[in-house]
C-alpha cells in the first residue's frame, strides 16, 4: 500500500487543523493505520491508530481528548483531526500501515509509510 499525507500547515496556538491520509490498494480495510509525528531533534513518537473498522482508536497522552483519528475504508483515508493546537505539536506528521496488530503504538510495527506533513503551531 501505498500512503501519501496532506492537510498540514502554519497554524496559530488554540487553531484547528485536518491531516489526511489517501491509500493506495484494495486491501486497505485490512490494515490497523497509525499517525506518528517527528519535531527536529526527536525520535518518532505515537500520536494515534485506529483499528481495521474503525471500531478501536488509540491515542497518545500527550493529544487526548483534543485530537481525533478516524477512517473511511470506502474513499481509503485516514484522517487526524487536530484541536486545540500547542506549540508543542510542531511536527512532521506521518501516517502508517500495519498490516499485523501488536500494539499500535510502536512505529518498529508498522509495514509502510507516507511521506510526512509538516505542521506548525506559533504561540
Amino acid at each position: 500500500v501505498q500512503l501519501q499525507a496532506s492537510g498540514g500547515g502554519l497554524v496559530q496556538a488554540g487553531g484547528s487543523l485536518r491531516l489526511s491520509c489517501a491509500a493506495s490498494g484494495r486491501t486497505f480495510s485490512s490494515y490497523f493505520m497509525g499517525w506518528f509525528r517527528q519535531a527536529p531533534g526527536k525520535e518518532r513518537e505515537f500520536v494515534a491508530a485506529i483499528s481495521w473498522n474503525g471500531g478501536s482508536t488509540k491515542y497518545a497522552d500527550s493529544v487526548k481528548g483534543r485530537f481525533t483519528i478516524s477512517r473511511n475504508n470506502a474513499a481509503n483515508m485516514v484522517y487526524l483531526q487536530m484541536n486545540s493546537l500547542k506549540p508543542e505539536d510542531t511536527a512532521v506528521y506521518y501516517c502508517a500501515a500495519e498490516e499485523t496488530y501488536y500494539t499500535g503504538r510502536n512505529p518498529a510495527e508498522y509495514d509502510y509509510w507516507g511521506q510526512g506533513t509538516l505542521v506548525t503551531v506559533s504561540s
